[in-house]
């Protein structure tokens, strides 16, 4: 396999390695910042933090470790203050991308409680303040650029103690080979690979998904492919995508709109289990487009119960 390259941070007047800082720490980011450095350690490894179904395939595999691409990426400390975590991670796609990166320890993400003077980049030798570069108009703007300001090989050192206290951050909503891996493992591969393309489907004119329409996308997947009712809430309760209440309330928004139901499945021993059964509009639904289509009767309903930590 081909080893990742170094993620680069774009600046003004060239590009930062992240790899060339010894121990690399980042304070006090904001949104645009703490974003342009997740898309640089995904453009760098897309296999292990924004993997396509094919990639998610392959890491399923028994002599496959779907972890394996983000070993050689450079590790990262970040102190960041939670408005700046809850604006990147509220969307589902740019969280679990944050999920890829800090699951396997290539970030190690601490909640910062007060706000710095400005963001730092820094290593065990050098570091840098980083501002946002201004346009032709004299205006900062958000989104980049940045500028590299000074050369201090003892910033590093003035944030240990901070950082060594400071809480780790919980991103709630898992990575995408943890979502997969969980569904495939217990549902199986047309679950699994179902629900990543309802997850992944487009809707023109729709907000941004979230981690309740995740939610609902994957149970949706699950009633699709005829899943286990107990399997899929076991795998998404291993993911952390939900509890096994709020699946169960996510389970009733179906019924009532009678896109779902059940079937008994007997087993060897004990009771039957339940299978789920596509009804209605989401059983008739013969494309992606069709059956996302199909959902927008529960987000009618609202998602109370839906959107929760649980």
């Amino acid at each position: 396999m081909t080893s990742p390259s170094s993620p680069t941070l774009p600046l003004a007047d060239g590009v930062a390695a992240i790899g060339s800082f010894a121990d690399p720490i980042v304070v006090d980011p904001g949104p645009s910042l703490l974003a342009a450095l997740a898309a640089a350690y995904r453009d760098a490894a897309p296999a292990a933090v924004d993997p396509d179904l094919d990639a998610l395939r392959a890491g399923a595999r028994p002599d496959h470790d779907p972890l394996s691409p983000a070993a050689d990426l450079p590790t990262l400390t970040l102190l960041a203050r939670d408005r700046a975590v809850d604006a990147v991670a509220d969307p589902f796609h740019p969280a679990s991308r944050l999920a890829a990166l800090v699951e396997p320890g290539v970030w190690d993400l601490r909640t910062l409680t007060e706000p710095q003077p400005n963001a730092v980049l820094a290593g065990r030798s050098d570091g840098c303040v980083l501002v946002a570069a201004v346009d032709e108009h004299g205006d900062a703007g958000d989104d980049g650029p940045w500028c590299r300001i000074g050369s201090d090989p003892t910033l590093r050192d003035r944030y240990d103690a901070l950082a060594a206290e400071a809480e780790r951050e919980r991103i709630r909503t898992p990575s995408r080979h943890r979502l997969y891996g969980a569904l495939r493992e217990r549902c199986g591969g047309a679950v699994a690979d179902e629900a990543v393309r309802l997850i992944d489907g487009d809707q023109p004119g729709s907000a941004p998904l979230d981690r309740g329409g995740a939610r609902i996308r994957t149970y949706a997947a699950g009633a699709r492919r005829g899943a286990l009712d107990r399997d899929l809430r076991r795998a998404c309760e291993d993911a952390g995508l939900g509890s096994a209440a709020t699946f169960t309330r996510i389970k009733r928004k179906f019924v009532e709109a009678e896109l779902l139901g059940t079937e008994p499945v007997s087993q060897p021993v004990g009771r039957p289990r339940q299978r789920l059964v596509a009804r209605g509009a989401l059983a008739d639904a013969s494309s992606l487009a069709a059956a996302l289509s199909a959902l927008e009767s529960l987000r009618e309903r609202g998602k109370e119960g839906v959107d929760g930590d649980a």
